[in-house]
């Protein structure tokens, strides 16, 4: 937990942002209103941060005791990836949503890339420009970033597209991907009288 401390009207002297000590008695009605009551927000906010910490990991452990007792029960192998669960007059709903972040290695995009040009420059014919266009598009970057969908997007026409340049390419692509890390979000909702699901906002996201 972050430590934050208050500076006190006992104090005889104030710190300010630069460390430099200020005598209280020179100090404003305003500013030390301000000292006393962000302490109190920060506190309280602190506090209930560290709750909804706690209570985001006791919702992971009771997912994931659902999922494994179900996947048990129907004799199924767990696997990774999204589900969701109800209670049993389905009023209430628990989503589990798993995200990968993808990114690719500089060098295998690259050889990636010079394949994908090759091919285009040895079968592409203008009748076939959508493929190029397709290609083109995959790669764009947005702020000297590739869109890692639009690139893993090439993979779908692998079975359609048998050329042996387009083959290698797209192992290539396969073998540059790496998923430095995964992020899990969990979304609590309740059934309105309408029959509409409505999320619980908790914001589990940036805890």
């Amino acid at each position: 937990m972050r430590k934050i401390e208050k500076q006190k009207s006992t104090d005889q002297y104030w710190k300010d942002e630069k460390g430099i000590q200020c005598l209280y008695s020179r100090t404003t009605k305003s500013e030390r209103l301000m000292e006393a009551q962000s302490y109190k927000l920060a506190k309280e906010a602190l506090k209930l941060n560290q709750e909804l910490s706690a209570f985001k990991n006791y919702v992971r452990e009771v997912c994931q005791e659902v999922y494994d007792t179900y996947m048990s029960e129907k004799e199924a192998t767990p696997t990774k990836g999204n589900f969701i669960w109800y209670n049993f007059d389905r009023s209430i709903k628990i989503e589990v949503s798993i995200k990968e972040r993808i990114e690719f290695d500089d060098l295998g995009i690259t050889a990636c890339k010079s394949k994908l040009h090759d091919f285009l420059k040895e079968n592409v014919e203008s009748k076939d420009a959508f493929i190029k266009d397709m290609v083109m598009d995959a790669f764009e970057t947005s702020r000297g970033k590739l869109d890692a969908k639009k690139v893993m997007s090439l993979l779908r026409y692998r079975s359609k597209i048998k050329n042996p340049l387009f083959q290698e390419a797209l192992n290539l692509l396969e073998e540059s991907i790496r998923r430095p890390e995964s992020k899990t979000y969990f979304r609590v909702s309740t059934r309105t009288s309408e029959g509409k699901y409505e999320v619980i906002d908790l914001n589990f996201s940036s805890i």
